[in-house]
């Protein structure tokens, strides 16, 4: 990795040399005719290798253009644009010995189909199991979270009950009030001599005070900063976040789902007067899956892996609960793993298809699948946030609501407050919760974790509480969307053009 960014390095030197020899000295004509021919062989070569790299031809052709019109700018963002190297030497470490763990848990671990599940729904599982490796069970029981309240609340009584360790994860971690709560709790129970694991993002975390950390630490609690910022740039990773929200306690309990950790997922902050989002309380056997993406992560992070098997793992007695199969995501996988996994649910579908995301930015082929399946009958419904987050974000959505609604599909724009949840709904009998987004940073940037389930109570959870939120949403028309005006349609445009990196 250092070699060859190295070597990358070395060019643009050369390039801004020759340059300057070129543009502001008074060397011979020789001489300045020799850089510029060294200048012009420096960007051709970056060009060749760019098109060795096969990317689709637009993207392509754009690099190009942006190399040949600014290029000492366009190849200094080249080097250091971290979704460039995705299939590169960046994560190659961290992929191959995820791969090789995963391949063989799943060797030791064959997934067995009960007699009633429905065809669609153990096909999607199957396709899950065959493209990332990680099994189903069904001996898995799972509750469905609504919102803060509920999902803080059970979080904070399940660490308090810890008597061997706790693991968690998470994309944003802040101090503030209920992030202060559960420190104080990770705290205490560090002081009792139970493992505490903290595991934060520093992007997601900037909020993450030095003050917090070390009150952390001096109780005992080891923590973890997933790809520092101050060295991230450097080695082209500061355009990859973990995104991931998990905790393991006791190997009895998990959580994950939408919900970082923040006043504002509790209440919707100052910005908001509501904050919908949904979480997922996990007990049984698919805990170890859960907990084996932590570790791995931590590995990565620490350098140091524990084994699964060397933690204490909670056996589910009774069956019925459905099917669960929880899933890691992002460049420590096959990239567009997600978007393969959506895209296959999508077009598995024979009845309905029911979205909920806050930031949609889809794939050509994510909305293909949704526009075909529209046409063949099939009940297509997304819902976004009426105000988002951000400009670009909000915008960047709407551009894409002319084509959905062309192809009869439905738009609700969620009004209560601000929708945060991400949830997939196939035929009212599988679903997937976690924390991809439908846009292109989750489905191709970002370390993701879904929870799929299949014909469980949990998802007819996900059923009802999702037409609950359609009684609080706007339902969009054709001719209203048609009828926006230019600055608004100017406004979408501009934000489209910032699709991949939102």
């Amino acid at each position: 990795m250092k070699m060859k960014q190295g070597r990358q390095l070395i060019l643009l030197f050369i390039m801004a040399t020759a340059a300057s020899i070129i543009l502001f000295t008074s060397q011979p004509n020789a001489v300045k005719i020799f850089c510029l021919a060294v200048y012009a062989f420096v960007i051709l070569s970056v060009c060749f290798v760019l098109m060795l790299e096969n990317r689709s031809p637009y993207k392509t052709l754009l690099w190009i253009y942006v190399l040949l019109l600014f290029p000492i700018a366009g190849y200094l963002f080249y080097i250091f644009s971290g979704q460039l190297e995705v299939n590169g030497y960046l994560f190659y470490k961290k992929r191959e010995e995820d791969e090789q763990y995963i391949q063989n848990q799943l060797q030791n671990r064959p997934s067995e189909y009960p007699d009633e599940l429905e065809e669609t729904p153990r096909n999607i599982s199957a396709f899950i199991q065959r493209q990332s490796g990680f099994p189903v069970s069904f001996h898995t029981t799972t509750t469905i979270l609504k919102n803060g309240q509920e999902t803080f609340s059970q979080i904070k009584e399940s660490l308090l009950q810890a008597k061997n360790y706790i693991h968690m994860e998470y994309y944003t971690f802040r101090p503030d009030q209920i992030g202060g709560e559960i420190i104080d709790i990770l705290v205490a129970k560090a002081k009792e001599g139970i493992e505490v694991k903290l595991l934060y993002d520093a992007v997601g975390s900037l909020q993450m005070s030095a003050q917090a950390i070390r009150k952390m630490e001096r109780a005992g609690i080891e923590t973890g900063c997933f790809l520092p910022v101050k060295y991230g740039f450097f080695n082209q990773k500061l355009n990859f976040r973990n995104h991931r929200k998990i905790i393991v306690i006791d190997g009895e309990t998990g959580f994950a789902g939408g919900l970082n950790i923040g006043d504002e997922y509790l209440d919707g902050g100052s910005a908001f007067p509501f904050w919908r989002d949904t979480h997922v309380m996990i007990k049984g056997d698919s805990l170890r899956t859960l907990h084996t993406i932590f570790l791995l992560d931590w590995a990565y992070v620490n350098d140091r892996f524990e084994m699964p098997e060397t933690h204490h793992y909670l056996q589910a007695d009774s069956e019925g609960g459905g099917g669960t199969q929880i899933v890691a995501t992002g460049p420590g996988t096959n990239q567009g793993l997600m978007s393969d996994l959506y895209f296959n649910m999508i077009i598995s579908a024979q009845s309905s298809v029911w979205i909920a995301t806050p930031y949609f930015a889809p794939s050509k082929a994510i909305r293909t699948a949704l526009s075909v399946a529209s046409k063949k009958g099939i009940d297509i419904k997304l819902m976004v946030p009426d105000k988002n987050d951000g400009f670009l974000t909000e915008y960047a959505a709407r551009s894409y609501f002319g084509e959905l609604l062309q192809s009869g599909i439905d738009i609700y724009l969620y009004r209560k407050g601000f929708m945060h949840q991400k949830i997939m709904i196939v035929d009212g009998q599988s679903a997937s919760i976690g924390t991809a987004n439908l846009d292109l940073r989750s489905l191709n940037l970002n370390f993701e974790v879904n929870v799929f389930l299949f014909q469980s109570e949990s998802v007819e959870t996900l059923i009802n509480n999702y037409n609950e939120d359609i009684g609080e949403s706007f339902k969009l028309d054709k001719a209203s969307y048609e009828n926006r005006g230019l600055r608004t349609r100017a406004k979408e445009s501009f934000a489209r053009l910032f699709s991949p990196v939102l």
